[in-house]
């Protein structure tokens, strides 16, 4: 059950650098997560840290009080102003006389002028002093502002953080889950009853698949078995004439190449899903067992396998993981060359594990590397009712269980032909 490469031979491809196969398909960019925020586009993008929600109301918050602030200081300076002007000190007139202040004989002229500029120093150092004081309580208050924004918008959004780790739960283990928010009749509690219900529908509707995958199983399997023991049986007739058993070869093998393609689509359908249980996995074991079954294999089409197989635990599902480095192994076995080689090699990577298999082969054109994990890719002329090759899942399979692991799948050509696959595991 492996998919062979498209028109022009086996697994290679002529060399021109890597071509990454995304593992899902395109879709809007994602949220950068939590801790890792790289600023880009946008009002808050000069920030040195990532903008969450609590934080752009609590700036909104703090920064709304600062205006308001400012501009009730700037209010209450321009009154405070006004109303010093208007309790100037009052003009006095002695008649053309003089009086003396400080033993100094002064005329009402020079009195009002000094009366006037002693008022105005006096004024102005009572205006500067009520504004410094002023703004200092006006930096406190702010500081108080942000600290108690920063503490009620996390009030707020509290419900939005159980939302949110009740989503991820259900995301990575559990899909029976729910949030069942209590409280207020708001709009938080409105996206959380959505949001259950929506868990409530995806629920049924997987395990309606499930059920259907099960009974397709055997459904299916069922005639083709009791076929291929008729036809077995009816080989196994010495007296039969040659033209019968040819007729029967002929039938049995297109009855084995039916019974690759529905489990091959069976496996396709089920590994389509999250996993929703992960358990520590060896990359190692399981590429040995793989090679283990390949072997034999390899011998009869004059194909060296290598390995380089070093300890590395991922999550997943074992059975799965075994079944990715079979189709690949087969696959490059396959679609080789007598006296090519296989080598295949687990190591650990940064938030990982890394499976690589790398192999020789007539060269594919790069055109195609994009296409090679679409199901039903098969060489152009290939006989249809062989099933030495498989049926065209194998890549397709293995590009699902990448997905199902929340993986990373990319193909690379090699100089001189064939090619090298790279999946990368997360850690548990």
């Amino acid at each position: 059950m492996t998919t062979p490469p498209p028109a022009g031979g086996p697994s290679g491809a002529p060399a021109g650098g890597p071509r990454a196969v995304p593992p899902k398909p395109p879709h809007p960019p994602r949220a950068t997560r939590p801790g890792r925020y790289v600023p880009g586009d946008g009002m808050l993008a000069w920030l040195p840290f990532r903008p969450t929600i609590r934080m752009r109301l609590t700036l909104l918050y703090g920064g709304m009080f600062l205006m308001a602030g400012v501009v009730l200081l700037l209010l209450m300076y321009v009154f405070f102003q006004d109303a010093v002007q208007n309790l100037a000190p009052r003009k006095f007139d002695f008649g053309g006389g003089h009086v003396l202040i400080n033993n100094l004989p002064m005329d009402s002229t020079q009195f009002n002028q000094d009366q006037a500029n002693d008022y105005l120093l006096r004024s102005n150092s009572a205006l500067n002093t009520l504004l410094r004081k002023s703004l200092t309580m006006l930096v406190c208050l702010a500081v108080i502002a942000f600290a108690a924004g920063y503490a009620l918008a996390g009030r707020v959004l509290r419900p939005l953080g159980r939302i949110t780790r009740t989503a991820r739960d259900v995301a990575s283990s559990d899909l029976h889950r729910r949030i069942e928010l209590d409280g207020p009749d708001d709009e938080l509690k409105e996206l959380a009853d959505t949001f259950d219900d929506m868990l409530d529908r995806l629920d049924r509707s997987f395990d309606s698949q499930r059920r259907f995958v099960a009974n397709a199983s055997h459904e299916l399997r069922t005639p083709l078995a009791i076929n291929r023991t008729l036809l077995e049986v009816q080989l196994s007739d010495p007296a039969a004439s040659p033209d019968l058993q040819q007729l029967g070869r002929t039938l049995l093998a297109t009855n084995e190449r039916s019974e690759q393609l529905v489990e091959g689509l069976l496996l396709l359908a089920r590994s389509e899903n999250e996993l929703t249980d992960r358990r520590p996995v060896e990359l190692s074991e399981v590429a040995t067992r793989a090679l283990e079954q390949t072997r034999a294999e390899a011998d009869r089409r004059e194909v060296e396998l290598r390995s380089k197989l070093d300890p590395a635990v991922v999550a997943g599902n074992g059975v799965l993981l075994e079944r990715l480095a079979l189709n690949l192994l087969q696959n490059a076995v396959r679609y080789n060359t007598p006296g090519g080689w296989v080598e295949l090699a687990t190591g650990e990577v940064p938030g990982g594990g890394e499976l690589v298999v790398s192999n020789t082969g007539p060269v594919v054109p790069g055109y195609e590397l994009e296409h090679i994990f679409e199901p039903f890719r098969r060489v152009k002329g290939a006989d249809r009712t062989r099933s030495d090759k498989g049926v065209g899942l194998g890549l397709s399979i293995v590009r699902s269980v990448v997905r199902a692991h929340g993986g990373t799948i990319e193909a690379t050509a090699r100089a001189g032909g064939g090619l090298t696959m790279r999946v990368r595991i997360p850690n548990p």
